[in-house]
C-alpha cells in the first residue's frame, strides 16, 4: 500500500474515486461548498446512500465536513487531491519519456 506524505493511503483515495457518484460529488463541491441535503437532492438515491458516499470520501480525506447550524457543509480537500495528482504525474512523466524515446527511435529507421 502506497502512503502519501499526509499518511493517507492511495488505495483509499483511488478506491473512493472508482465510483461515478463520488466523482460527481467531488466535481460539485470543487465548484462550491454544499450542504449534505443539497448534495442529496441532486441524486436519485436515498439520503443514507449519499451519507455513505460522503463517509467514503471523508475517510479518504478527499472532502471535509463542518457544521453550520443544523446543516453539515461539505467542501473539497484540495491537499489530498494535490498529493494524488503528484503521484500520477510520476507515471505521466515515465510514459512521456518512453514515448519520446520510441519516437526518437522510429525517426532513425529507414523509410
Amino acid at each position: 500500500m502506497v502512503e502519501l506524505s499526509l499518511g493517507l493511503s492511495l488505495d483509499n483515495i483511488f478506491a473512493s474515486l472508482a465510483d461515478p457518484t463520488r466523482r460527481d460529488i467531488l466535481r460539485q463541491v470543487a465548484i462550491k461548498e454544499l450542504s449534505v441535503s443539497d448534495i442529496a437532492k441532486a441524486y436519485n438515491l436515498t439520503f443514507a446512500a449519499i451519507s455513505k458516499h460522503l463517509k467514503v470520501l471523508e475517510r479518504a480525506k478527499l472532502i471535509t465536513k463542518r457544521k453550520e447550524g443544523r446543516e453539515q457543509i461539505v467542501q473539497l480537500a484540495p491537499s489530498t487531491m494535490k498529493d494524488a495528482t503528484e503521484y500520477l504525474r510520476t507515471y505521466e512523466k515515465l510514459w512521456n519519456d518512453r514515448f519520446d524515446a520510441l519516437d526518437a527511435y522510429l525517426k532513425t529507421l529507414p523509410k
